[in-house]
Protein backbone atom coordinates (compact mmCIF):
# COMPACT_ATOMS: atom_id res chain seq x y z
CA UNK A 1 0.00 0.00 0.00
CA UNK A 2 1.36 3.45 -1.01
CA UNK A 3 2.06 5.70 1.94
CA UNK A 4 0.48 9.16 1.93
CA UNK A 5 2.92 12.01 2.51
CA UNK A 6 2.13 15.62 3.47
CA UNK A 7 4.58 18.40 2.63
CA UNK A 8 4.34 21.78 4.36
CA UNK A 9 4.47 24.54 1.71
CA UNK A 10 5.18 27.46 4.04
CA UNK A 11 8.90 27.56 3.06
CA UNK A 12 8.02 28.13 -0.64
CA UNK A 13 4.92 30.32 -0.28
CA UNK A 14 5.23 33.58 -2.20
CA UNK A 15 2.61 35.68 -0.40
CA UNK A 16 3.32 39.40 -0.85
CA UNK A 17 6.11 38.97 -3.42
CA UNK A 18 4.70 41.66 -5.70
CA UNK A 19 4.21 44.18 -2.88
CA UNK A 20 7.75 43.56 -1.58
CA UNK A 21 9.11 44.18 -5.07
CA UNK A 22 7.37 47.55 -5.11
CA UNK A 23 9.46 48.67 -2.15
CA UNK A 24 12.67 48.35 -4.16
CA UNK A 25 11.62 49.52 -7.66
CA UNK A 26 11.52 53.29 -8.13
CA UNK A 27 9.16 53.26 -11.14
CA UNK A 28 6.88 50.60 -9.61
CA UNK A 29 3.85 52.86 -9.10
CA UNK A 30 4.07 54.36 -12.59
CA UNK A 31 4.30 50.95 -14.22
CA UNK A 32 1.31 49.74 -12.20
CA UNK A 33 -0.79 52.76 -13.20
CA UNK A 34 0.03 52.59 -16.91
CA UNK A 35 0.29 48.84 -17.53
CA UNK A 36 -2.24 47.82 -14.90
CA UNK A 37 -1.14 46.35 -11.58
CA UNK A 38 -1.97 42.73 -12.45
CA UNK A 39 -0.49 43.00 -15.95
CA UNK A 40 2.75 44.40 -14.59
CA UNK A 41 2.87 41.40 -12.25
CA UNK A 42 2.19 39.09 -15.23
CA UNK A 43 5.08 40.71 -17.11
CA UNK A 44 7.42 39.91 -14.23
CA UNK A 45 6.23 36.31 -14.07
CA UNK A 46 6.77 35.83 -17.82
CA UNK A 47 10.10 37.70 -17.75
CA UNK A 48 8.94 40.48 -20.05
CA UNK A 49 11.56 43.20 -19.69
CA UNK A 50 10.10 46.69 -20.18
CA UNK A 51 12.90 48.92 -21.49
CA UNK A 52 10.92 52.12 -22.10
CA UNK A 53 7.44 53.56 -21.70
CA UNK A 54 6.06 56.48 -23.73
CA UNK A 55 3.15 57.63 -21.58
CA UNK A 56 0.05 59.30 -23.01
CA UNK A 57 -0.89 61.62 -20.14
CA UNK A 58 -4.53 61.84 -21.25
CA UNK A 59 -5.21 58.11 -21.69
CA UNK A 60 -2.71 55.58 -20.37
CA UNK A 61 -4.16 52.90 -22.69
CA UNK A 62 -2.67 54.86 -25.61
CA UNK A 63 0.85 54.66 -24.14
CA UNK A 64 3.59 52.77 -26.00
CA UNK A 65 5.62 49.99 -24.35
CA UNK A 66 9.01 48.82 -25.57
CA UNK A 67 9.79 45.36 -24.21
CA UNK A 68 11.28 41.95 -24.88
CA UNK A 69 10.83 38.49 -23.41
CA UNK A 70 13.78 36.68 -21.89
CA UNK A 71 14.66 33.35 -20.38
CA UNK A 72 12.78 30.97 -22.70
CA UNK A 73 15.61 30.09 -25.09
CA UNK A 74 14.11 31.69 -28.19
CA UNK A 75 16.52 34.21 -29.83
CA UNK A 76 13.55 36.11 -31.31
CA UNK A 77 12.41 36.92 -27.79
CA UNK A 78 15.47 39.11 -27.28
CA UNK A 79 14.36 41.51 -30.03
CA UNK A 80 12.58 44.51 -28.49
CA UNK A 81 9.05 45.32 -29.64
CA UNK A 82 7.06 48.58 -29.46
CA UNK A 83 3.33 48.09 -28.97
CA UNK A 84 0.40 49.84 -27.31
CA UNK A 85 -0.50 49.04 -23.72
CA UNK A 86 -3.56 46.98 -24.68
CA UNK A 87 -1.51 44.86 -27.11
CA UNK A 88 1.20 44.48 -24.47
CA UNK A 89 -1.38 43.03 -22.10
CA UNK A 90 -2.46 40.51 -24.73
CA UNK A 91 1.14 39.46 -25.41
CA UNK A 92 1.96 38.98 -21.75
CA UNK A 93 -1.17 36.92 -21.07
CA UNK A 94 -0.53 34.79 -24.17
CA UNK A 95 2.92 33.98 -22.77
CA UNK A 96 1.50 33.40 -19.29
CA UNK A 97 -1.04 30.79 -20.41
CA UNK A 98 1.57 28.86 -22.41
CA UNK A 99 2.18 25.56 -20.57
CA UNK A 100 5.28 25.46 -18.42
CA UNK A 101 7.85 22.69 -18.84
CA UNK A 102 6.54 19.69 -16.84
CA UNK A 103 7.98 19.22 -13.39
CA UNK A 104 8.78 15.91 -11.68
CA UNK A 105 5.82 13.54 -11.24
CA UNK A 106 4.14 13.22 -7.86
CA UNK A 107 5.66 9.82 -7.20
CA UNK A 108 9.20 11.22 -7.36
CA UNK A 109 8.60 14.28 -5.20
CA UNK A 110 10.45 13.99 -1.92
CA UNK A 111 11.56 16.58 0.59
CA UNK A 112 13.56 18.58 -1.97
CA UNK A 113 11.82 21.97 -2.06
CA UNK A 114 13.12 22.71 -5.56
CA UNK A 115 11.42 19.56 -6.83
CA UNK A 116 8.22 20.54 -5.03
CA UNK A 117 8.31 23.98 -6.68
CA UNK A 118 8.79 22.48 -10.15
CA UNK A 119 6.02 19.94 -9.53
CA UNK A 120 3.52 22.73 -8.73
CA UNK A 121 4.97 25.18 -11.26
CA UNK A 122 6.81 28.46 -10.55
CA UNK A 123 4.14 30.51 -12.35
CA UNK A 124 1.32 29.08 -10.24
CA UNK A 125 3.26 29.82 -7.07
CA UNK A 126 3.54 33.47 -8.15
CA UNK A 127 0.01 33.78 -9.53
CA UNK A 128 -1.79 32.33 -6.51
CA UNK A 129 -1.16 35.24 -4.07
CA UNK A 130 -2.17 37.79 -6.74
CA UNK A 131 -5.71 36.43 -6.45
CA UNK A 132 -5.69 35.77 -2.72
CA UNK A 133 -4.98 32.06 -2.75
CA UNK A 134 -2.64 30.68 -0.10
CA UNK A 135 -0.96 27.30 -0.62
CA UNK A 136 -0.74 25.49 2.70
CA UNK A 137 0.41 21.94 1.97
CA UNK A 138 0.91 19.32 -0.71
CA UNK A 139 -0.36 15.79 -0.14
CA UNK A 140 1.27 13.07 -2.26
CA UNK A 141 -0.06 9.54 -2.57
CA UNK A 142 1.46 7.38 -5.27
CA UNK A 143 1.10 9.09 -8.66
CA UNK A 144 -1.37 11.70 -7.45
CA UNK A 145 -1.00 14.93 -5.48
CA UNK A 146 -3.40 17.46 -4.06
CA UNK A 147 -2.88 20.99 -2.83
CA UNK A 148 -4.60 22.38 0.25
CA UNK A 149 -5.40 26.00 -0.61
CA UNK A 150 -6.92 28.84 1.40
CA UNK A 151 -9.13 31.51 -0.09
CA UNK A 152 -11.43 33.95 1.72
CA UNK A 153 -11.36 32.00 5.02
CA UNK A 154 -12.16 28.71 3.28
CA UNK A 155 -9.88 25.76 2.56
CA UNK A 156 -10.11 23.30 -0.30
CA UNK A 157 -8.06 20.40 -1.67
CA UNK A 158 -7.43 20.59 -5.42
CA UNK A 159 -5.06 19.07 -7.93
CA UNK A 160 -2.34 21.13 -9.57
CA UNK A 161 -4.28 21.10 -12.87
CA UNK A 162 -7.44 22.29 -11.11
CA UNK A 163 -5.53 25.14 -9.49
CA UNK A 164 -4.00 26.07 -12.85
CA UNK A 165 -7.43 26.24 -14.53
CA UNK A 166 -8.82 28.29 -11.66
CA UNK A 167 -6.01 30.85 -11.75
CA UNK A 168 -5.97 31.11 -15.54
CA UNK A 169 -9.73 31.78 -15.51
CA UNK A 170 -8.98 34.82 -13.33
CA UNK A 171 -6.22 35.85 -15.74
CA UNK A 172 -8.62 35.69 -18.72
CA UNK A 173 -11.16 37.80 -16.82
CA UNK A 174 -8.48 40.43 -16.21
CA UNK A 175 -7.50 40.34 -19.88
CA UNK A 176 -11.09 40.87 -20.97
CA UNK A 177 -11.40 43.91 -18.71
CA UNK A 178 -7.98 45.20 -19.72
CA UNK A 179 -8.72 45.13 -23.44
CA UNK A 180 -12.45 45.86 -23.72
CA UNK A 181 -11.98 49.64 -24.10
CA UNK A 182 -10.15 49.14 -27.38
CA UNK A 183 -13.25 47.63 -28.99
CA UNK A 184 -15.39 50.75 -28.66
CA UNK A 185 -15.28 54.12 -30.38
CA UNK A 186 -11.81 55.57 -29.96
CA UNK A 187 -11.49 58.95 -28.30
CA UNK A 188 -8.02 60.19 -29.22
CA UNK A 189 -7.29 63.22 -27.06
CA UNK A 190 -4.26 64.04 -29.18
CA UNK A 191 -6.70 65.18 -31.90
CA UNK A 192 -7.68 68.16 -29.75
CA UNK A 193 -4.39 69.92 -30.53
CA UNK A 194 -5.05 69.63 -34.27
CA UNK A 195 -8.64 70.78 -33.77
CA UNK A 196 -7.36 73.85 -31.88
CA UNK A 197 -5.15 74.77 -34.84
CA UNK A 198 -8.05 74.30 -37.25
CA UNK A 199 -10.33 76.47 -35.08
CA UNK A 200 -7.69 79.21 -34.90
CA UNK A 201 -7.67 79.27 -38.71
CA UNK A 202 -11.48 79.27 -38.91
CA UNK A 203 -11.57 75.79 -40.48
CA UNK A 204 -14.66 74.65 -38.60
CA UNK A 205 -15.41 71.79 -41.02
CA UNK A 206 -12.05 70.29 -40.07
CA UNK A 207 -12.93 70.54 -36.38
CA UNK A 208 -16.12 68.56 -36.99
CA UNK A 209 -14.19 66.05 -39.07
CA UNK A 210 -11.75 65.47 -36.22
CA UNK A 211 -14.13 65.47 -33.26
CA UNK A 212 -17.61 64.91 -34.70
CA UNK A 213 -17.80 61.28 -33.53
CA UNK A 214 -17.22 62.19 -29.88
CA UNK A 215 -20.67 63.30 -28.76
CA UNK A 216 -22.59 60.05 -28.43
CA UNK A 217 -19.90 57.83 -26.85
CA UNK A 218 -18.89 60.57 -24.42
CA UNK A 219 -22.48 61.27 -23.37
CA UNK A 220 -22.84 57.55 -22.57
CA UNK A 221 -19.41 57.29 -20.96
CA UNK A 222 -20.18 60.19 -18.60
CA UNK A 223 -22.98 58.14 -17.03
CA UNK A 224 -20.71 55.19 -16.23
CA UNK A 225 -18.64 54.75 -13.03
CA UNK A 226 -15.49 54.91 -15.17
CA UNK A 227 -16.60 58.26 -16.59
CA UNK A 228 -17.19 59.68 -13.13
CA UNK A 229 -13.73 58.52 -12.00
CA UNK A 230 -11.89 59.84 -15.07
CA UNK A 231 -8.59 61.55 -14.33
CA UNK A 232 -8.79 65.34 -14.08
CA UNK A 233 -6.36 66.08 -16.93
CA UNK A 234 -8.20 63.79 -19.33
CA UNK A 235 -11.61 65.16 -18.28
CA UNK A 236 -10.52 68.75 -18.89
CA UNK A 237 -9.02 67.89 -22.28
CA UNK A 238 -12.25 66.16 -23.29
CA UNK A 239 -14.14 69.31 -22.24
CA UNK A 240 -11.84 71.46 -24.38
CA UNK A 241 -12.41 69.19 -27.38
CA UNK A 242 -16.18 69.25 -26.89
CA UNK A 243 -16.04 73.04 -26.53
CA UNK A 244 -14.34 73.33 -29.93
CA UNK A 245 -16.85 70.93 -31.46
CA UNK A 246 -19.83 72.81 -30.03
CA UNK A 247 -18.56 76.12 -31.38
CA UNK A 248 -17.88 74.51 -34.76
CA UNK A 249 -21.44 73.18 -34.98
CA UNK A 250 -22.82 76.63 -34.19
CA UNK A 251 -20.51 78.32 -36.69
CA UNK A 252 -21.67 75.89 -39.38
CA UNK A 253 -25.33 76.72 -38.75
CA UNK A 254 -26.45 74.00 -36.31
CA UNK A 255 -26.93 76.00 -33.13
CA UNK A 256 -29.10 73.32 -31.49
CA UNK A 257 -26.40 70.68 -31.88
CA UNK A 258 -23.78 73.18 -30.78
CA UNK A 259 -25.69 73.89 -27.57
CA UNK A 260 -26.10 70.16 -26.84
CA UNK A 261 -22.37 69.54 -27.27
CA UNK A 262 -21.40 72.55 -25.16
CA UNK A 263 -23.69 71.48 -22.32
CA UNK A 264 -21.99 68.08 -22.40
CA UNK A 265 -18.66 69.91 -22.27
CA UNK A 266 -19.88 71.73 -19.14
CA UNK A 267 -20.50 68.36 -17.44
CA UNK A 268 -16.97 67.20 -18.15
CA UNK A 269 -15.37 70.55 -17.26
CA UNK A 270 -17.30 71.12 -14.01
CA UNK A 271 -15.22 73.80 -12.20
CA UNK A 272 -11.90 72.69 -13.69
CA UNK A 273 -9.36 74.57 -15.76
CA UNK A 274 -11.40 74.27 -18.98
CA UNK A 275 -14.64 75.55 -17.40
CA UNK A 276 -14.24 79.34 -17.96
CA UNK A 277 -13.69 78.91 -21.71
CA UNK A 278 -16.55 76.39 -22.00
CA UNK A 279 -19.05 78.65 -20.23
CA UNK A 280 -17.84 81.56 -22.36
CA UNK A 281 -18.38 79.56 -25.56
CA UNK A 282 -21.89 78.58 -24.44
CA UNK A 283 -22.79 82.14 -23.44
CA UNK A 284 -21.52 83.59 -26.71
CA UNK A 285 -23.42 81.01 -28.73
CA UNK A 286 -26.66 81.85 -26.91
CA UNK A 287 -25.98 85.57 -27.36
CA UNK A 288 -25.35 85.12 -31.07
CA UNK A 289 -28.64 83.18 -31.27
CA UNK A 290 -30.54 86.22 -29.90
CA UNK A 291 -31.06 84.59 -26.50
CA UNK A 292 -29.34 87.16 -24.25
CA UNK A 293 -31.37 86.28 -21.18
CA UNK A 294 -30.21 82.64 -21.34
CA UNK A 295 -26.65 83.76 -22.10
CA UNK A 296 -26.31 85.72 -18.85
CA UNK A 297 -26.03 82.61 -16.62
CA UNK A 298 -23.14 80.91 -18.48
CA UNK A 299 -21.37 84.25 -18.97
CA UNK A 300 -21.58 85.10 -15.28
CA UNK A 301 -20.20 81.65 -14.51
CA UNK A 302 -17.33 82.23 -16.93
CA UNK A 303 -16.59 85.57 -15.29
CA UNK A 304 -16.65 84.12 -11.77
CA UNK A 305 -14.37 81.16 -12.44
CA UNK A 306 -10.64 81.71 -12.41
CA UNK A 307 -9.41 81.30 -15.96
CA UNK A 308 -6.93 82.94 -18.27
CA UNK A 309 -6.95 86.75 -18.25
CA UNK A 310 -8.31 86.84 -21.81
CA UNK A 311 -11.25 84.66 -20.75
CA UNK A 312 -12.10 87.09 -17.94
CA UNK A 313 -11.95 90.09 -20.25
CA UNK A 314 -13.99 88.39 -22.96
CA UNK A 315 -16.53 87.08 -20.44
CA UNK A 316 -17.21 90.53 -18.97
CA UNK A 317 -17.43 92.09 -22.44
CA UNK A 318 -19.96 89.49 -23.59
CA UNK A 319 -21.86 89.85 -20.31
CA UNK A 320 -22.11 93.61 -20.83
CA UNK A 321 -23.56 93.01 -24.30
CA UNK A 322 -26.07 90.52 -22.88
CA UNK A 323 -27.21 93.02 -20.22
CA UNK A 324 -27.49 95.74 -22.85
CA UNK A 325 -29.67 93.47 -24.99
CA UNK A 326 -31.89 92.98 -21.94
CA UNK A 327 -31.92 96.72 -21.17
CA UNK A 328 -30.32 96.11 -17.75
CA UNK A 329 -28.52 99.44 -17.47
CA UNK A 330 -26.78 99.13 -14.09
CA UNK A 331 -25.75 95.52 -14.74
CA UNK A 332 -24.32 96.52 -18.12
CA UNK A 333 -22.39 99.33 -16.43
CA UNK A 334 -20.98 96.96 -13.79
CA UNK A 335 -19.97 94.42 -16.44
CA UNK A 336 -18.27 97.10 -18.54
CA UNK A 337 -16.28 98.32 -15.52
CA UNK A 338 -15.25 94.74 -14.73
CA UNK A 339 -14.20 94.28 -18.36
CA UNK A 340 -12.05 97.43 -18.15
CA UNK A 341 -10.41 96.13 -14.96
CA UNK A 342 -9.71 92.85 -16.79
CA UNK A 343 -7.92 94.68 -19.61
CA UNK A 344 -10.62 95.60 -22.14
CA UNK A 345 -9.80 98.63 -24.27
CA UNK A 346 -11.95 101.75 -24.74
CA UNK A 347 -12.56 100.69 -28.33
CA UNK A 348 -13.93 97.33 -27.20
CA UNK A 349 -16.14 99.08 -24.65
CA UNK A 350 -17.25 101.95 -26.90
CA UNK A 351 -20.66 100.58 -27.89
CA UNK A 352 -21.84 99.54 -24.42
CA UNK A 353 -20.36 102.68 -22.82
CA UNK A 354 -22.24 104.92 -25.26
CA UNK A 355 -25.48 103.04 -24.60
CA UNK A 356 -25.10 103.20 -20.81
CA UNK A 357 -24.30 106.93 -20.94
CA UNK A 358 -27.34 107.53 -23.13
CA UNK A 359 -29.58 105.56 -20.78
CA UNK A 360 -28.35 106.94 -17.45
CA UNK A 361 -27.49 110.45 -18.59
CA UNK A 362 -26.92 113.00 -15.83
CA UNK A 363 -27.23 110.41 -13.06
CA UNK A 364 -24.17 108.57 -14.41
CA UNK A 365 -22.19 111.80 -14.64
CA UNK A 366 -22.99 112.68 -11.02
CA UNK A 367 -22.02 109.15 -9.89
CA UNK A 368 -18.70 109.29 -11.71
CA UNK A 369 -17.97 112.66 -10.16
CA UNK A 370 -18.78 111.33 -6.70
CA UNK A 371 -16.60 108.25 -7.16
CA UNK A 372 -13.63 110.23 -8.43
CA UNK A 373 -13.80 112.75 -5.56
Amino acid sequence: MTKKRTINLDPIRTDGWFERLGESVGSFQTLCEVLGERFFAFSLITQARVSSLAIDRYDSDNSIVEFSFAGLGDPDDEEPERVGVVEFRRRVVARLVTPEPPGPPASSVGTDLDAVQRHIGPRLLLLAPLYGYGLRQLTVEGDTSRLLIEHEDATEAVTVDELRKLLLSHVHEDLEQGTQRSSGTAIDLNQVAEAEKAAADGRWERVVQLLGSWTMPLSIYWRTPEGQMLQEAARQRIAEGLGLLGTACSKLGDAAQGEEVLRLAVQYAQDGAAAPAIFLRLGRMLLDSNRPGEAIGPLRRAAMLRGRATDQRAAHLALADAYRARSSRLSALAASLAAADAGATKTELAAVTAWVEGELGEALARWRKLVSA
